[in-house]
């Protein structure tokens, strides 16, 4: 239950940069809150102990919105050196990073023509501009990818009452660790010994989007018939259900003949397939990230790091994996099911 009221703490030293932001960032904002807050009937006293400003500046900026209005809060012309680059430095960095490429200080220093400005420079100005991430592979779509997700999610509504729907997808694990940013004392650099000779495993799983239920089996090779067994195993696991539709990507094996005949001789068995080339519908990718995050940086020997993988996935119960895979923002599912599926969840 929600209280009947909130207070914020009053701001302590650590939280000086809330005052911080009033006189500079947001500067003009807090001017602003000071006519209002005069026009509510506070006094220029009262509003400077509120915002941390003396009072005669309160009473000057007052003064300037009677005399100029809104446009009378902003800040007026400065005296002094022009900064370095000249005005428009700032607008012509941000318009060339709008396009795709490796951008270094030296580089964008170097495409703006080489300007009588220090790397120092150019640095602080692309900071007020960008910030250094990394970009976000993408996934080129499928141009029909309305149409199919329309014709899925009409499959999906004619499936019999009582039909269990899950989520499969298969995905890669070396014992060569995944190399994950990570907090890492000053001074040193953590190492992570690499294998001899590195080793794979194939890990397939499936998720139920009603109820969290999490079924998976490892393999060394991604194969047509591992997945028929993976299957077999689906079936197994649901057996007094009408039918068990699978949702899957259009990877090879999936299409390959000896799946194909295994479905032509188990009619409860549905294999749906989503859009092509788009993986972050499918929400078993999230369970993905989330393994090879608990097993990154971490140097093991071969049965530990299969024994890493059972754990993972055993220390999770089906609403923490829901909450991972998070099925209700997939495309996959119909809107009236998603919301079925909060709250039978």
């Amino acid at each position: 239950m929600r209280p009947a009221s909130v207070f914020a703490n009053p701001p302590g030293v650590a939280d000086q940069h809330l005052y911080h932001l009033l006189h500079h960032r947001w500067r003009e904002a807090a001017r602003v809150v000071m006519v209002l807050l005069s026009a509510a009937g506070l006094t220029a006293g009262e509003i400077g102990e509120l915002l941390g400003y003396h009072p005669a500046t309160v009473r000057r900026w007052i003064h300037r919105y009677h005399a100029d209005g809104a446009p009378g809060l902003a800040d007026r012309p400065r005296p002094g050196r022009p900064r370095l680059g000249g005005p428009r430095l700032s607008e012509r960095i941000r318009r060339l990073l709008t396009r795709p490429g490796p951008w270094t200080v030296r580089r964008i220093h170097h495409r703006l023509g080489r300007p009588k400005i220090s790397p120092r420079t150019v640095y602080r100005r692309t900071r007020e501009q960008a910030a250094w991430r990394r970009p976000r592979l993408t996934a080129k779509g499928d141009p029909n990818r309305r149409r199919v997700l329309a014709a899925l999610r009409r499959q999906l509504r004619a499936l019999p009452r009582g039909s269990v729907v899950l989520a499969e997808d298969e995905t890669h694990l070396h014992l060569l660790p995944h190399i994950r940013a990570s907090w890492i004392p000053r001074g040193t650099r953590q190492q992570v010994a690499t294998p001899g000779k590195n080793r794979q495993t194939t890990v397939f799983g499936a998720l139920e989007v009603a109820t969290g239920a999490w079924v998976y089996i490892l393999d060394r090779r991604r194969s047509a018939a591992t997945f028929v067994a993976f299957l077999q195993l689906l079936l197994a696991a649901y057996p007094d259900t009408p039918a068990v539709a699978v949702l899957c990507d259009n990877d090879s094996i999936h299409h390959a003949k000896a799946v194909t005949a295994y479905l032509a001789d188990q009619p409860r068995l549905r294999l749906l397939f989503g859009a092509r080339y788009s993986p972050h519908d499918n929400p078993v990718e999230r369970i993905w990230a989330a393994l090879k995050a608990f097993l990154a940086n971490t140097a093991v020997t071969w049965p530990s790091r299969l024994r890493q993988v059972h754990a993972f996935f055993r220390q999770r119960s089906p609403t923490q994996m829901l909450t991972t895979a998070a099925p209700w923002s997939s495309p996959w599912l119909p809107r009236d099911y998603a919301q079925n599926f909060r709250s039978s969840a």
